[in-house]
């Protein structure tokens, strides 16, 4: 009898790793209050010296209860709400809540003035503002969890464009957690222990503190300033163990002010990340002392989200002045400006700064602001200007041309200008940042005073300034001139300006 012949044999299939389960923020912050109830979320430190906490279980009950009183006000998916509030526990809640019903929650200032404030919220467009003044009433609302959703956008943060006008930046990525890509900053250092105790030091409505909420999702802790105070930081740090924070250069400059900062216990801190401003090298060498070298780290990014660099102090003491390398899949280049030059600079030369990363393109203006000028193979600028060492560590110049980094904070010129223009003894005005000790860069007004009219009065231009923009706005030192120095085309040279006043 024939013997047959054997089957073929298919070569086996390439067997690929799962995909990670994601899960929505709402489901999310249910596991944590199910899995540790009685843990505590948030901490928040008021102004008056009292501390209170919310646990995992009230987050989740609250927030579920606020979601419901929302959606009877007419919020649901993909719906903006505008959040008027301070830091605080309700503020978090609210977040939550949000997006429990798939909405965008877009935190505004609560602080801004009549006049801006109008401005924003028009553009922010939002379905529903919520704000100190006018909390929701959450009585007879279930706390029970909400059927599961996943929103398509995580946020918006308010910022302005060059022009002046408000514009608000959409993160168009889906309000989903991945334990893979939601981990601690310094992961691709060292790994981190977990659940981390983050602190808060700055506001949520900037994206640094906004950040934390993300935090707050993969199971970390949040312990929320309702403002920034430098020895209260360092209290806390102490009696609530703090393992980490970000902050600007000046909150870091504060805290390093502090008579007996040197006596404080900075063990429980894992790591410290600067970022939002240029920092003094004699800065970065202060908290490396208080720190370590291998504690302290610094960033440059953009809420647009078009890529990041990072280094560690130890490299930053062997490229000092840098802010590291490519993070997290982000690529660098320098370009030559205003050429359409798609080749790259030789490492040393200046040019505009372009990255890519796995998260460019991945935002949207409302507002009627252009998006950030692109490459066609997807690299983007934020207008910065810097360089490239040998060792591909990148170094700034200059943060956009025309922009103001106060006390961390973004202030466009235009901005301002705007505001000052309407005041009736003022012809002319132009705003540039000039080098300071405190802020790093103060907000400077100079003013060419209207013909016929008595000149006005440094403290009636700051006067009429802070009845229309934000405290950080306000310029801080006003001069006055007989002439702007305009060119025929109405062109006005800043940098200029900043060098005949000490840069």
């Amino acid at each position: 009898m024939p013997v047959p012949e054997p089957e073929p044999v298919a070569a086996p299939e390439s067997v690929s790793e799962p995909e990670p389960e994601l899960q929505s923020f709402s489901a999310r912050i249910h596991q944590l209050a199910t899995e540790t109830p009685d843990r505590v979320a948030v901490w928040f430190a008021s102004t008056d010296g009292s501390l209170r906490s919310a646990t995992w279980a009230s987050l989740d009950a609250r927030s579920s209860q606020l979601a419901r009183a929302m959606a009877a006000d007419g919020l649901g998916f993909g719906d903006r709400v505008a959040t008027e509030l301070h830091n605080s526990i309700e503020l978090v809640e609210t977040v939550v809540g949000a997006w429990k019903l798939g909405a965008v929650p877009v935190p505004v200032r609560w602080d801004l003035p009549e006049w801006e404030r109008a401005r924003v919220l028009e553009v922010v467009d939002a379905k529903l503002v919520i704000g100190a003044g006018a909390p929701l009433d959450v009585t007879g609302f279930e706390s029970s969890p909400l059927p599961d959703v996943t929103g398509a956008q995580t946020h918006g943060i308010c910022s302005s464009g060059s022009t002046g006008l408000p514009k608000v930046i959409v993160t168009e990525r889906p309000a989903s957690y991945d334990p893979e890509t939601h981990v601690p900053f310094p992961s691709g250092w060292r790994a981190i222990p977990r659940p981390q105790v983050v602190l808060v030091p700055g506001p949520i409505y900037h994206t640094n503190g906004f950040a934390t909420l993300f935090n707050l999702v993969a199971g970390d802790s949040l312990v929320l300033l309702e403002r920034f105070d430098a020895a209260r930081v360092v209290s806390l740090v102490e009696s609530l163990g703090v393992t980490t924070f970000t902050a600007t250069t000046t909150m870091l400059q504060r805290m390093a002010d502090l008579p007996d900062v040197d006596s404080r216990d900075f063990t429980s801190l894992e790591w410290v990340l600067q970022g939002a401003a240029v920092i003094s090298p004699a800065l970065v060498r202060r908290w490396i002392s208080l720190v370590g070298a291998e504690r302290f780290f610094m960033a440059y990014g953009m809420t647009e989200g078009l890529g990041l660099t990072a280094l560690r102090g130890d490299e930053w003491l062997a490229h000092p002045g840098s802010v590291g390398r490519g993070y997290r899949d982000t690529e660098i280049r320098i370009l030559a400006p205003d050429t359409g030059s798609p080749e790259p600079l030789p490492a040393g030369e200046i040019g505009e700064i372009y990255l890519r990363s796995p998260t460019s393109g991945m935002y949207r203006y409302l507002g009627g602001a252009p998006l950030l000028a692109s490459t066609p193979d997807g690299f983007s600028t934020a207008g910065d200007m810097g360089y490239l060492d040998d060792e591909g560590f990148l170094h700034i110049l200059d943060r956009r041309v025309d922009m103001i980094i106060t006390g961390g904070a973004n202030v466009f010129p235009a901005e301002v200008e705007s505001a000052l223009i309407e005041h009736p003894a003022i012809a002319d005005v132009v705003v540039i940042g000039l080098a300071d000790p405190e802020w790093g860069r103060r907000v400077h007004a100079i003013v060419e005073p209207a013909p016929g009219v008595e000149p006005p009065l440094v403290e009636d231009v700051i006067a009429f300034a802070k009845g229309r923009l934000a405290g950080y706005k306000v310029p801080k030192t006003v001069e006055l001139v007989e002439t702007m120095p305009r060119s025929a085309a109405t062109k006005i040279n800043r940098a200029a300006l900043v060098a005949e006043r000490g840069g």
